[in-house]
């Protein structure tokens, strides 16, 4: 394990939180503001639309991205291959879901069910936010595609143990050699069992 490698894992988990906290911060964000004309004598309601109203696909793709950052770190091989496409593909979701803000604007009828006129007001940045967060997830998640597979990963002794003969995993613990408190407490077990350990 280079130190390479340990550079690169931590730019990539450091990206991907930064890009799902920026993901999260722009869900929250108030993308729009619109005015809903209603008829006399009701006064016109005005408002904000946020960043998970307009696009909904944000803030789950923040949160997926949060999570990327800390499954990184636990998964290896093929997994971490699928995570970084997972990792990507946010960041695609992402990168759409704020250009189509920025291009296309805001529907009327994303502002929801209100009687009366609905006009939209211009966009803000946070969709730029969630742009730019999106391009890093891309970035990340190629890295983790490209380079995943050469960086260190948790230890095995978290795994099951799997057979040589059969290759199938087992559900218990490899055995260990029995001590003298293992057969101390097999005695004690014994008698709250009722059964005499000397016999």
């Amino acid at each position: 394990m280079t130190a390479t490698a340990r550079r690169e894992l931590g730019a990539v988990v450091g990206g991907a939180v930064l890009a799902g906290a920026l993901a999260l911060i722009a869900g929250g964000g108030a993308w729009v503001g619109y005015t809903v004309e209603r008829p006399a004598p009701l006064p016109p309601i005005e408002g904000t639309l946020s960043g998970a109203d307009a696009a909904p696909l944000v803030p789950a793709s923040g949160l997926v991205l949060l999570a990327a950052a800390v499954a990184v770190l636990a998964v290896r091989g093929w997994a971490r291959l699928v995570l970084g496409v997972l990792v990507a593909a946010a960041g695609g979701v992402l990168t759409r879901s704020g250009l189509g803000a920025l291009v296309t604007g805001v529907e009327p009828g994303d502002v929801g069910g209100w009687v009366g006129e609905v006009t939209v007001g211009g966009v803000t940045a946070w969709p730029v936010v969630a742009v730019l967060a999106g391009v890093l997830a891309v970035a990340v998640g190629v890295l983790v595609v490209l380079r995943g597979r050469t960086w260190p990963a948790m230890g095995r002794r978290y795994e099951r143990a799997t057979d040589p003969a059969t290759g199938h995993t087992s559900a218990t613990a490899p055995a260990r050699p029995e001590t003298d408190e293992d057969r101390a407490q097999a005695a004690w077990k014994a008698l709250d069992r009722g059964e005499d350990p000397t016999a």
